[in-house]
């Protein structure tokens, strides 16, 4: 039995097969933990959401952002942007089934020293305090008023999280942690516009991993979103978007020895 973690597939249909076929993965006994981001930009959005399904509890994601503009579209609060190719899961048969399915999945995974978002952790919360917020927004997703809570969500202000936030910017703060972040300050202030590089950081900000931070230290966390950082291995962090959709690679980590494995994409 093992236990893989793969990073941003957004439609590489074909290329996540293939690195299926490289780990020789073989469900129900092996496990895939997925970064999100598993829709968009890339061709095959629609088959892609249905291998993950078919794979029923052999699989667990995380919410990515493009997942969440996707409901977003599906529900008439976003626009589709030109280069988005969703069009297919829109067009589907089976895309109140998939949209369903989206709105049910989490925004944090831990389990032992493992911990998984989509995007990162802000440095003042604690594993206690991550888990609970991320279960209140999660709460929110799959609760009954969902279609009022994606009319507020999108945006990036606040940028920066307080104990007192209340209502729908208390919930924008938590969901643009988990599946947007990352750069911020020491303090925890957020800043979205930059996606580049760590050294092409705004002044005063850092990549949020790099904060020094002792509520992290005992585990490692897992997550993808930054595919201009490549593949990062450190004994307590993997990153793991690696930019299979620009023509890169689509990369996993075999969690119980750590080995990566990784399939060449074509842009």
């Amino acid at each position: 039995m093992a236990t893989y973690a793969i990073g941003d597939i957004q439609g590489c249909y074909a290329q996540f097969m293939a690195l299926l076929d490289l780990l020789k993965f073989n469900p129900p006994e092996d496990t895939l933990w997925l970064t999100g981001d598993l829709v968009n930009r890339g061709p095959q959005s629609l088959e892609t959401v249905r291998a993950i399904r078919q794979l029923g509890s052999s699989a667990r994601t995380v919410l990515g952002n493009h997942d969440l503009h996707l409901l977003g579209v599906a529900y008439g609060l976003r626009q589709l942007h030109a280069s988005d190719t969703m069009q297919d899961i829109l067009s589907a048969p089976d895309c109140a089934d998939i949209l369903y399915w989206f709105r049910q999945q989490a925004l944090m995974i831990h389990e032992g020293p493992f911990i998984m978002v989509h995007a990162g952790l802000l440095p003042q919360w604690t594993l206690e305090q991550a888990s609970s917020y991320a279960r209140e927004f999660e709460s929110a997703l799959q609760g009954d008023q969902y279609r009022v809570l994606m009319t507020r969500m999108f945006g990036s202000e606040p940028h920066e999280w307080t104990e007192d936030l209340k209502g729908y910017d208390r919930l924008r703060v938590i969901v643009n942690v988990f599946t947007r972040l990352r750069f911020c300050t020491p303090s925890g202030q957020m800043e979205f516009a930059h996606k580049g590089t760590p050294s092409e950081a705004p002044q005063g900000y850092l990549p949020w991993f790099d904060i020094p931070n002792k509520n992290w230290t005992q585990y490692t966390v897992i997550f993808g979103h930054w595919s201009t950082l490549g593949l990062i291995v450190r004994p307590n962090l993997y990153a793991l978007d690696t930019g299979c959709l620009w023509g890169q690679s689509l990369t996993a980590v075999r969690l119980d020895d750590r080995q990566v494995f990784s399939i060449p994409c074509s842009a």
